[in-house]
């Protein structure tokens, strides 16, 4: 059964932390490297879907002065974020990030962990205009995330996703993976206004793109 995206973190987000270090292929080593890849001399950050703070926990102990806009769909998962993270200068959202506006070449740098592999190619480059507009020149916008291993496996997906989407209400978010390679991945986000792109890291579907304004 497809679930709406936020009763889906709701429901997991006591669990979540564990459940993504541990089950998740690439994760216990994708946090600490998120943190490594930010630029040294960084001053804001944008994180979106930034659900319990998984990324933020490794970024503010590098960065403890790092003033944070993090975004997230689901109120449950921002209040594990917001204990976890008492005391530093954290502005979370509760918020849809595809119509929270981010405002232009306010932030150094942006952030994304395993979210936006729920979204259709419109979506994401949409997006990513926004992201790549919100970074000051020279901007750096860091994305792991869960990719196909091809094409055939992306299209499976994305077949799949279409025909579930004629049975269930329009303008719903719904929690299933819509994975695109990592080529197409790169493909989008030039097209959207990125300078540089290059894949860091990779294990299993985990992959981590770095893209310079």
């Amino acid at each position: 059964m497809t679930e709406e995206m936020s009763d889906f973190f709701t429901k997991r987000a006591e669990g979540y932390d564990e459940h993504m270090r541990k089950e998740v292929a690439g994760c216990q080593e994708g946090y600490p490297l998120m943190a490594k890849l930010l630029p040294e001399n960084i001053k804001t950050l944008l994180d979106l879907g930034c659900g319990t703070g998984l990324e933020l926990e490794e970024i503010y102990q590098r960065f403890p002065a790092l003033s944070v806009t993090g975004i997230d769909l689901t109120k449950r998962m921002l209040s594990y974020c917001e204990e976890k993270l008492k005391g530093k200068p954290l502005n979370l959202i509760c918020g849809d990030y595809l119509k929270v506006p981010f405002g232009t070449e306010v932030y150094d740098a942006a952030v994304s962990f395993e979210t936006l592999h729920h979204l259709e190619k419109p979506q994401k480059e949409t997006l990513y205009r926004k992201i790549c507009q919100a970074l000051k020149p020279q901007g750096v916008y860091l994305e792991c995330d869960y990719m196909a291993k091809n094409q055939e496996e992306e299209e499976f997906y994305l077949s799949e996703w279409k025909r579930l989407t004629q049975e269930l209400p329009q303008g719903v978010y719904y929690h299933y993976d819509i994975p695109y390679t990592v080529e197409n991945q790169i493909s989008m986000l030039y097209s959207s206004g990125f300078q540089k792109v290059e894949k860091i890291f990779q294990k299993e579907n985990t992959v981590m793109l770095s893209c310079w304004k």
